[in-house]
């Protein structure tokens, strides 16, 4: 198939990547030209615009920051991808992106004759999953390009249950990892071994998959991460705001959003987003780490 791919970071370049070795011929665009380097070097086609690109695509799928740079990546009137993309081909947008945006997009692909597929995406390639929303008809269209990069593609519902569907497991991950802090928290100022807690958590009720991978680089005061807290916090502020739109209770999302915010308010929304715990640390006076090896 004829596709292309916009936004070559760091969840939409492998993804292009499994594109091209599936055989695929993949145009590419992103603000960053160098992000694509790779890409072209494997055989990509460089595009000079988003409308340029979809000039030349079947399907075009994007990976983008969030809902403003994917509206206007979407319908800048002159370089977008509508002015390019024809009648019956299909936009697929991979973003964490707002269900109130999306059903907004939609209804405009909808009148140019575009097809469309809301497909948020967890994890990494190999083990990516793809959460889709959008037409049954055009999702079993698609299944099989999006088989090429997803271990588990599946089908949510329709027109934004994709999104939806990623805000809701976004919100659950990162408030059991603020929980899973905190609880760490009290057991540091209650005098427990941080590692022999560590070795504890995984196998008991406070198992969490977000907090199984992070606990490493929180003990050791490192905070690395593929994920930086910016990225997380916009994911968690849009599942709030989801939440406020639908009249449900989110108590506990909106304390962990305020606290993301306050680390980015300190500078920190570039770090992994393990750095959130500085910020638990801070207020209760204590840390939550290894004990230094003899």
């Amino acid at each position: 198939m004829q596709l292309g791919y916009i936004g070559t970071g760091t969840m939409g370049n492998p993804m292009a990547k499994a594109l091209i070795e599936a055989g695929h011929s993949v145009t590419v665009f992103d603000v960053r030209r160098e992000s694509a380097t790779n890409l072209c070097e494997m055989g990509a086609n460089w595009a000079e615009s988003p409308q340029k690109l979809a000039e030349v695509s079947e399907v075009v799928f994007t990976s983008l920051p969030g809902p403003v740079e994917t509206e206007n990546v979407l319908t800048a009137p002159d370089t977008g991808i509508l002015a390019g993309l024809k009648t019956g081909c299909t936009w697929v947008d991979t973003t964490t992106n707002s269900p109130t945006v999306i059903h907004h997009l939609a209804n405009v692909c909808k009148k140019m004759g575009i097809k469309m597929l809301d497909c948020p995406v967890s994890g990494r390639i190999p083990n990516m999953t793809m959460m889709v929303g959008g037409n049954p008809e055009v999702f079993e269209q698609h299944r099989s390009v999006l088989e090429t990069m997803g271990k588990d593609v599946i089908y949510v519902g329709g027109t934004g249950s994709g999104c939806t569907a990623k805000l809701v497991t976004q919100y659950l991950g990162y408030s059991n990892f603020v929980a899973g802090v905190e609880g760490m928290i009290i057991g540091a100022k209650a005098g427990l071994d941080m590692d022999i807690l560590a070795k504890l958590i995984p196998i008991s009720a406070s198992a969490s998959g977000v907090m199984a991978r992070s606990l490493d680089v929180v003990l050791d005061g490192t905070f690395a991460s593929n994920g930086t807290l910016d990225i997380v916090a916009k994911d968690l502020h849009l599942a709030c705001q989801l939440a406020r739109d639908v009249q449900a209770p989110s108590r506990i999302g909106d304390i962990v959003d305020d606290v993301l915010q306050r680390a980015q308010a300190q500078g920190l929304g570039t770090e992994g987003y393990p750095v959130v715990a500085r910020i638990l640390e801070q207020m209760a006076g204590a840390e939550v780490r290894s004990k230094p090896k003899p």
